[in-house]
């Protein structure tokens, strides 16, 4: 059974620090693989800087294609909506029965995940890898838990809006980008407004 690690996001544009963080958990650890989900429209987003689904599909695609380590997922952009992690598992696991799917998670995102539809059905059948993120510490409910184990991934300070804040001021964004996807931002002109 290959054991396939879930990164979800909304990978506005991808960059290097993502696949920092998958490189890591596949070279680091028991996964096989990292499988990039991109996600539909947060809520909590603003939606007027979010690219469209397949833009962003398509960024993920360019930026790993020569590594056979890492896939892309358009699950959740074929699901109703709003769409939650545990449907989307479920989908997953009955696709690809011969897959053991874990979570990646930033350790921000354990402070909210009681709040996550169906989270105990999650603990119960999937671990969840867990990146330490700077100046963030587990929660003391999720630090014993025998289904999430954390990791020192290296970190970097960077993130998809400070990326899109260098474009539209006009500065230099090409080494936060896989050289691909930078070519194809600059191309289709994206962020810039």
């Amino acid at each position: 059974m290959k054991k396939a690690g879930l990164f979800f996001g909304s990978f506005n544009p991808i960059h290097i620090g993502h696949l920092i963080i998958a490189s890591y958990f596949v070279d680091n650890t028991d996964i096989d693989e990292i499988w990039f989900v991109p996600s539909p429209h947060n809520p909590l987003k603003n939606k007027a800087s979010l690219l469209d689904d397949r833009q962003r599909l398509y960024m993920v695609q360019l930026a790993i294609e020569d590594d056979n380590r890492f896939k892309v997922s358009n699950i959740e952009l074929h699901l109703p909506q709003p769409s939650y992690t545990i449907h989307t598992l479920e989908v997953l696991r009955e696709k690809h029965p011969d897959n053991q799917f874990v979570l990646l998670l930033g350790s921000d995102n354990l402070e909210t995940l009681h709040k996550w539809k169906n989270f105990e059905q999650i603990l119960e059948y999937y671990q969840i890898y867990v990146y330490m993120r700077p100046e963030t510490t587990i929660p003391e409910r999720w630090a014993q838990h025998p289904k999430i184990l954390c990791f020192q991934a290296p970190m970097m300070q960077i993130s998809s809006s400070f990326i899109r804040q260098q474009i539209k001021a006009g500065h230099s964004f090409e080494y936060f980008l896989p050289a691909k996807v930078s070519r194809y931002v600059e191309e289709m002109n994206f962020y810039k407004k």
